[in-house]
């Protein structure tokens, strides 16, 4: 019997099978909400550590940032590590390397020691970034893998969502994030703390979750992997699916020592687009306005406890667009959602560089006159908008569909590795650009966003509904005919 002769539904989301794969994606996804959670649980601490720590901006940027660079590593090593021992052994480690950070961070006396936990914390993000999107993959039917894989994003978002809203609330129990709340330990130090929760449901469901058909199959332990599978695709289905997924595995095999190199600076340019796609999807300046929007609206004259109230609603916002997104994506198709999201984003940033200009005071006691305000306010948004139904969630997508098959895997690699390294940068220096200038920090974000959409209209043709052998044969520069 064939796939196309099984009963309509089998492989829906309501279907027993479908329902099976999503509690798993739901398990393995947790790891996205870490993610989320700590690129967001800083910004209700940014200003209090600033003031016990760290007091310049630049070495500021650099503590918020430096988890960046452990994420970087992170997953670097998670492929490895979790060919070599499992996913859930590798999810378990970075649940346990967040769950330190977490109560290190809690805890910190010193700029060195609050590194490290960054740094470490970073590590266990890092391996939950490559190790979460990769089991669900690994688990889904192939027929609902799509939907399932958008669930990572989404984790993200309600992440984000979860950490800036833990803050608002911690903060306005003490009256301040800088204010004692329990235990003698004050409200940001708290923020940190509450990542214990998500730390340890993670850890927990590592115990409770089938490992990886893939990684069993890859270890020769084919019976194991079928009684998973059997789980997750009807009877007729089981033996393609085992069969396919090994034949996977042996090409991966012998394209192990693929080689990105090319014509261009020493690359393939397909690996150039990609790095150049990751590179823009930060240099718009997205996470400023999740690592420092707190600190960002008391310095235009909205108090901590209403400051951390707007970052929440914004963190909403971004949740809301990425469902958007994900309902658009194979509707509409990529390049004219990025390119329209390119076009909010250089507006919005625009605007908010005007309203900036305006500002009366010095460093972070400034203040906004009449309707620049509110004007910064709703540009804030707005770019959230723009990103989040389009750059944020569409990268992965295209990075996704992209490469050449034989050097998917380690293309990812660089264009994850670039993505990583570029939103340490932008984390990094914003503190310092926004003291010299804030209109302008915002005007270069600007000037990205509008490259964004000139590389996008150049270089990106459309994939909407192709096959991952058709899509990849698009960006192969085809050779010029002798006139």
């Amino acid at each position: 019997m064939t796939t196309e002769a099984l009963p309509t539904g089998t492989f829906s989301m309501r279907s027993p099978f479908g329902r099976r794969a999503i509690g798993l994606s739901v398990a393995a996804a947790v790891g996205g909400f870490l993610f989320g959670f700590d690129s967001s649980v800083i910004n209700g601490a940014v200003k209090s550590i600033e003031a016990d720590y760290t007091k310049e901006p630049i070495l500021t940027g650099f503590v918020v940032a430096v988890a960046l660079l452990g994420c970087a590593v992170g997953a670097i090593l998670a492929g490895a590590l979790s060919d070599r021992f499992g996913r859930l052994r590798v999810m378990l480690l970075g649940s346990v390397l967040f769950l330190v950070s977490s109560v290190g961070s809690a805890l910190t006396f010193s700029v060195p020691d609050l590194i490290v936990w960054r740094i470490l914390g970073g590590l266990g993000i890092g391996i939950a970034s490559v190790v979460a999107p990769a089991y669900i993959a690994e688990v889904a039917p192939r027929q609902i893998r799509g939907s399932l894989a958008s669930l990572q994003q989404l984790a993200i978002t309600l992440g984000i969502f979860a950490a800036l809203l833990s803050n608002a609330v911690l903060a306005d129990a003490a009256g301040g994030a800088g204010d004692t709340l329990w235990w003698g330990l004050e409200a940001w130090r708290w923020m940190f703390l509450i990542g214990v929760i998500p730390a340890a449901v993670y850890g927990i469901l590592s115990f409770t979750m089938p490992e990886s058909p893939r990684y069993l199959l890859a270890r020769g332990r084919t019976q194991e992997a079928k009684e998973i599978f059997a789980r997750l695709v009807p009877a007729a289905d089981l033996d393609k699916t085992v069969n396919e997924l090994t034949t996977a595995i042996e090409t991966d095999r012998k394209n192990a020592k693929a080689s990105l190199a090319g014509p261009a600076l020493g690359l393939n340019p397909i690996v150039w687009i990609g790095i150049i796609l990751s590179v823009f999807q930060q240099f718009v300046g997205i996470n400023v306005i999740f690592y420092y929007s707190t600190t960002l609206w008391q310095a235009v004259g909205f108090d901590e406890s209403n400051a951390l109230l707007v970052s929440v609603i914004t963190s909403v916002t971004n949740v809301l667009v990425t469902l958007i997104a994900i309902f658009l994506v194979d509707r509409v198709g990529r390049k004219p959602i990025l390119l329209t999201g390119s076009v909010l984003m250089a507006l919005s940033l625009g605007a908010m560089a005007l309203s900036f200009s305006f500002a009366t005071g010095e460093g972070t006691d400034i203040s906004l006159p009449g309707p620049w305000g509110p004007v910064a306010l709703v540009a804030a948004n707005l770019f959230v908008v723009g990103f989040g139904a389009s750059w944020g969630p569409l990268v992965w997508v295209l990075l996704g569909e992209i490469f050449p098959s034989r050097i998917r895997g380690k293309a990812l690699g660089v264009a994850a590795g670039a993505q990583w390294i570029a939103n340490f940068l932008v984390s990094w220096t914003f503190p310092e650009l926004s003291s010299w200038s804030l209109p302008l920090t915002y005007l270069m974000y600007a000037i990205f966003a509008a490259l964004s959409f000139v590389f996008v209209l150049w270089k990106i043709p459309e994939t909407k509904g192709m096959e991952l052998e058709q899509t990849e044969t698009l960006f192969v520069q085809k050779p010029r005919q002798k006139k």
